[in-house]
């Protein structure tokens, strides 16, 4: 009799106590780590733990999921990749993503570029380039989850105090928007779109039916930034007045998925493209070379 082939194994990184305003990650992760477990084998663990469990060469590759903001455990963290580029430790999403991944730096990069983000600069000697606003939003560089945002009137910008660590800080016009709007994609294939109808309240989401134009900004994102497995979310508003949108933030690392506000079909669709990515991604490991 021949054995079974071993089936890949996962460490899936989360943080099950994780709270965040209007969202339950932890039942996400549980539906998740449920389903995944039809073609894996999964290892649950918290970003604390990571490392030392990646090390056992037990893993086929270490999925990170909902582990809450990194700006919580930034040494931990650094740690973590530094060790995984030293084994070759696949992750996923992997670790090459150029935005929300490695901080704010991005929007700053993307603003020069003349790509449609909202208007960034990071000293406030540079806030003559950005328009004309009467409130600009200001908050750390390697921020996450509104942390340290704070509302400042043009002429307080030249008192703003270093960020926390030298970090950096993030200068935008405060923009004047009907919603915003997110698009979920794995790997390069969209998944879904959800909207806040409400500008003040984020996280009331509801289904949004994407349009050609709107699809073809989303993608523009995900092509830059290239990270080959992985899911990513593209966050964005849509302008009063000129009904552009525009670039909020690109989450490439840990994105909530809201999965529970999608009917069965999109969320079953969803993680039939999630293991199919987790697939590729670990044969590509282990292709040769």
């Amino acid at each position: 009799m021949h054995d079974a082939p071993r089936r890949p194994r996962i460490l899936f990184v989360t943080d099950l106590a994780y709270r965040a305003r209007g969202r339950r990650y932890c039942d996400e992760d549980i539906h998740l780590t449920a389903r995944l477990r039809e073609d894996f084998d999964v290892a649950l663990c918290h970003p604390l733990d990571a490392a030392p469990l990646m090390e056992t060469g037990a893993f086929d590759t270490v999925v990170v999921r909902n582990s809450g903001p990194v700006i919580h455990y930034q040494a931990h963290w650094d740690d973590l990749r530094e060790r995984a580029a030293r084994t070759g430790t696949p992750f996923y999403n992997r670790l090459t993503g150029k935005a929300d991944m490695v901080g704010k730096q991005y929007l700053i990069d993307l603003t020069a570029a003349g790509r449609p983000v909202i208007p960034t600069v990071d000293d406030p000697r540079d806030a003559d380039r950005l328009p004309a606003a009467d409130t600009y939003v200001v908050k750390p560089k390697a921020g996450a989850d509104s942390i340290g945002l704070e509302f400042v009137p043009r002429a307080a910008l030249a008192d703003l105090p270093p960020a926390p660590g030298g970090a950096g800080l993030l200068i935008q016009p405060r923009i004047d928007f009907t919603y915003e709007v997110s698009f979920y994609f794995v790997d390069d294939a969209f998944q879904y779109a959800l909207y806040a109808p409400d500008p003040d309240r984020r996280w009331h989401l509801e289904r949004y039916e994407a349009t050609e134009d709107d699809l073809a900004f989303a993608r523009g994102f995900v092509e830059w930034n290239a990270i080959g497995h992985g899911i990513q979310r593209v966050d964005a508003c849509r302008t009063r007045g000129s009904g552009a949108l525009l670039l909020v933030e690109l989450e490439d690392l840990n994105p909530y998925l809201s999965l529970d506000l999608l009917d069965e079909r999109t969320r079953e669709a969803f993680v039939t493209a999630l293991k199919a990515s987790l697939h590729r991604s670990i044969a590509a490991r282990d292709a040769p070379a």
